[in-house]
């Protein structure tokens, strides 16, 4: 008579290292951002960054990745599972530069217009991001009702191929740029991480563990990274343990920043709800079924908790679960995130860290994690569907193409005071045949246009026109307040036009596809 034995989750497996060098990566990057941008755009001082915004980060970051552990080790346990993968988790990289470049920088701006000295507006800025933070912790709070409601609204082609849009431009081709760019130092690692995962060779330490310590080496003895005393010295001047503190009296004098931000604020609430649902469905398509309401409740409580206690920046559940999990990890590299990011935030040791690994040393981890995403876009869809999971990758490559375009204008020269971005410019790019216009459109709201076009084309495929029509609709309407294509110009950028009729050609060109739609649905019905 065999016996039958009990597979229960460990809190911690020897690929979690794999996994915790990925997700830390990530993290680590995004708090970067903030350090710099805070101090180089918006003119925070160090007091600010490392005494408020950071340790409101590291509250956010611990009381998610412990959740999402805890909930992995308690869902393992259920179904007599050791192979579960807890969900990744950390800040939002869009709304970090939305909430920066979109409601700080024009608050602190204005201040100064206003009279306002350089720490007063610094100060105004930061409660302004508070502000645009709890914000969109309450909007993803307040969705985590309908999640499951969505999954089920939604084909898997339609989630999954929006999160294969993002994957395989805002993060794969970036770092693979970066790696030809630098190819003595990228090539090596990114071959350690090709042929450990794919290629399934064990060198006898972990894989990402290898490559990070061999893109180390190459940096430093190639020259990449160089040791610069003056350099050093100033990483160390942070350093000390910063305490958490609560800053509901400033969220509470800043409160008109929601109502004058809302058409910013809303869009990213929307954004980051959406972008959790979807990276939920990538979990569960890799084999690992999280309950929706839970887990995007939390989300928002994390986003809450991160602006309650000082930083502007709210967090999600990561795009990538699929690459985590390829690579062995568990629960146990959610649990170290949590520590190691929180104690990095806390400490004021982040740029210390940051001089001596720099992002080569570890950046084909995150090549890989976008590798795979995309290929799941694929494999865990009905081969039929294909399709109309290339039909949702476009949008986020029209995006990204945007950002590329804006970015290679503000390196030329425009995007001042004295030559901002105009619609001028459009019919300079229309004499090479660049309808840059079309692309501008598609960057304002892709994740909403890539998930809404590719479920409308799984329903072709699957002659369900009607439910194709409806999904017009809802374009039509999601188009018609702003919350997909519509734009307008600012100095340096094109940004998203929130209002009712802004976007009514787009609501008009749906309404239209949806009356096809309809229209063949009929003639269908006819013939049968």
């Amino acid at each position: 008579m065999e016996v039958a034995t009990t597979r229960v989750p460990r809190w911690f497996v020897r690929r979690d290292i794999d996994g915790l060098f990925g997700l830390a990566l990530d993290n680590f990057i995004q708090i970067l951002l903030i350090v710099s941008l805070c101090q180089t755009v918006l003119g925070f001082p160090a007091e600010l960054v490392y005494g408020r915004i950071l340790p409101g980060v590291a509250i956010s970051l611990i009381v998610g990745n412990f959740y999402y552990a805890r909930l992995a080790k308690e869902q393992g346990k259920r179904e007599q599972r050791d192979d579960i993968t807890a969900l990744p988790y950390g800040i939002n990289t869009v709304s970090l530069f939305a909430y920066i470049f979109l409601v700080m920088l024009p608050v602190k701006l204005a201040a100064i217009a206003g009279g306002s000295s350089g720490e007063q507006a610094a100060e105004l800025a930061w409660q302004a991001g508070l502000v645009a933070c709890f914000g969109s912790g309450l909007i993803e709070f307040a969705g985590a009702g309908i999640g499951d409601r969505l999954r089920r609204l939604a084909p898997r082609a339609a989630l999954l191929s929006t999160l294969g849009g993002i994957a395989i431009t805002f993060i794969a081709i970036g770092f693979l740029f970066r790696t030809f760019a630098n190819p003595v130092v990228g090539l090596v690692p990114l071959g350690v991480i090709l042929v450990t995962y794919f290629g399934r060779v064990r060198f006898g330490i972990p894989g990402g563990l290898l490559a990070v310590i061999l893109g180390i080496a190459l940096a430093w003895g190639t020259g990449l990274v160089s040791w610069d005393h003056a350099k050093f010295a100033a990483t160390l001047q942070p350093i000390k343990f910063y305490l958490p503190s609560l800053w509901l009296g400033e969220l509470w004098n800043s409160r008109s920043v929601f109502l004058e931000y809302f058409s910013i604020i809303l869009p990213m609430g929307l954004f980051n709800l959406v972008g959790s649902i979807q990276n939920l469905e990538s979990a569960e398509a890799a084999g690992d079924n999280y309950p929706a309401a839970p887990c995007l409740a939390v989300n928002g409580i994390g986003t809450l908790a991160a602006a309650i206690c000082g930083s502007c920046f709210p967090t999600t559940i990561y795009i990538g679960h699929p690459g985590w999990k390829a690579l062995g990890a568990r629960i146990g590299y959610s649990v170290l995130n949590g520590i190691i990011m929180g104690l990095l935030c806390l400490t004021g040791t982040v740029a210390m860290l940051a001089y001596f690994v720099p992002v080569e040393a570890g950046m084909a981890i995150v090549l890989w994690i976008g590798i795979v995403i995309v290929a799941q876009s694929f494999t865990a869809t009905p081969s039929h569907h294909a399709p109309a999971v290339v039909v949702g990758l476009l949008p986020g490559i029209a995006g990204w193409g945007a950002l590329i375009a804006k970015n290679a204008l503000r390196a030329a020269g425009l995007g001042t005071v004295e030559k901002p971005f105009t619609p001028s410019l459009i019919e300079q790019f229309k004499l090479s045949d660049t309808y840059i216009d079309g692309a501008f459109a598609l960057e304002q709201g892709f994740i909403f246009s890539a998930m809404i076009l590719a479920g409308i084309t799984v329903y072709i495929i699957e002659r369900k026109f009607r439910y194709a029509a409806y999904w017009s609709i809802i374009a039509a309407m999601i188009s018609w307040v702003g919350l997909m294509h519509s734009y307008r110009w600012t100095v340096a950028d094109t940004v998203v036009n929130f209002g009712a009729g802004t976007g009514t050609p787009w609501a008009i060109g749906y309404l239209l596809l949806a009356i096809l739609f309809f229209y063949v649905d009929w003639q269908e019905r006819r013939k049968n």
